[in-house]
């Protein structure tokens, strides 16, 4: 044999060697035999979660450990709480708890219960099921206002919104983010489907544009902190500032509006002028006197227009078009060319 034969003979037969020495260390059994030495208790000889998929696999859920699990139970690997090179990463037990007598289960028949169970029906109080989630997450700004929030307050868990082992958790999605909502809000899903709305079952906005689920300081889980500054985000034209405002605009844009849907248009609550005579007096349809003219028996017919025309039947707003605020003059007998505007 050549020299260099017998070199790359050796060579090749410590590679080998390297090799199965490292599938041996890296083999279950192996680690296991290690952990053993340690004096590790049995339960933690497997690494991660590998003890529970030994059961919990998708593949097979005629198991009688599988018959009350969802099929997706796996599809959690989709998600960011699957992501393995993540240190952060939660276990099963990280969110199930110790359930050690579940995990240890050894007779026939269905194994007793998880320590915290998250699915419908479940007897595990909502403030455990959320502990398990905000144990990670209440670091958050947006989850910093959760204690106290109306969701907190009516036993609301986290697992009520969000599908934590679903690859494409529908909330987060403003496509199908609305559905989840009008689960509760049966009321807000008939505003949704009048003329007059927000393009939410569009996909274009989703509930969460305006609240935070997870708690504000602001009324009604918004996420500024007034309904007025939330709106704002949008309707940035109708901030103003104004020389000629309307206290309704800086108080409460509900006051004239029903955000989620009507069938007036502009979403009003209801159409003007009975809109504005919530509030204000009405006054008649002088045309000339509202012009500065003197006033006359006949004015109405002089000018040829009706003046329950002008002010009932077709709207304040044939004068009064800019009701958000306007920097024009406001005088008591303004003249012709500013129309109110």
């Amino acid at each position: 044999m050549k020299p260099h034969t017998e070199i790359r003979s050796w060579l090749w037969a410590g590679f080998k060697c390297a090799v199965l020495g490292l599938a041996l260390a890296s083999s279950p059994g192996f680690a296991a035999d290690a952990v053993k030495a340690a004096g590790a208790p049995a339960d933690l000889i497997l690494k991660g979660d590998a003890k529970c998929t030994g059961c919990h696999d998708e593949a097979d859920d005629t198991k009688p450990t599988m018959l009350d699990l969802r099929p997706s139970v796996l599809a959690i690997g989709k998600t960011r709480h699957g992501v393995k090179a993540d240190a952060r990463t939660p276990t099963c037990t990280d969110c199930h708890g110790a359930s050690e007598k579940h995990l240890n289960f050894s007779g026939s028949g269905k194994p007793p219960k998880a320590d915290n169970q998250f699915t419908k029906g479940s007897t595990t109080p909502a403030a455990t099921k959320n502990q398990a989630c905000l144990s990670c997450h209440q670091q958050d700004a947006k989850r910093s206002h959760w204690e106290g929030s109306a969701h907190q307050t009516k036993d609301v868990a986290c697992t009520s919104c969000h599908q934590i082992h679903a690859a494409n958790d529908k909330v987060r999605d403003k496509k199908t983010q609305s559905e989840v909502c009008y689960t509760c809000h049966k009321e807000q899903r008939i505003q949704m489907s009048k003329p007059s709305r927000h393009p939410v079952p569009e996909g274009k906005m989703g509930c969460s544009d305006c609240h935070n689920s997870h708690g504000s300081v602001g009324p009604k889980l918004m996420k500024r902190d007034s309904v007025v500054e939330t709106c704002y985000t949008c309707h940035m034209e109708k901030r103003g500032p104004f020389v000629h405002n309307h206290e309704p605009v800086s108080e409460d844009c509900g006051n004239c509006h029903n955000p989620h849907g009507t069938v007036v248009e502009n979403l009003l609550k209801v159409r003007a002028p009975f809109l504005c005579h919530q509030c204000h007096t009405p006054h008649g349809g002088f045309i000339p006197q509202l012009l500065g003219a003197q006033a006359t028996p006949n004015a109405a017919t002089q000018t040829g227009k009706s003046t329950t025309n002008l002010t009932q039947g077709r709207s304040c707003m044939n004068c009064h078009t800019q009701v958000h605020g306007t920097n024009n003059p406001a005088a008591t007998n303004p003249t012709p060319q500013f129309n109110f505007r």
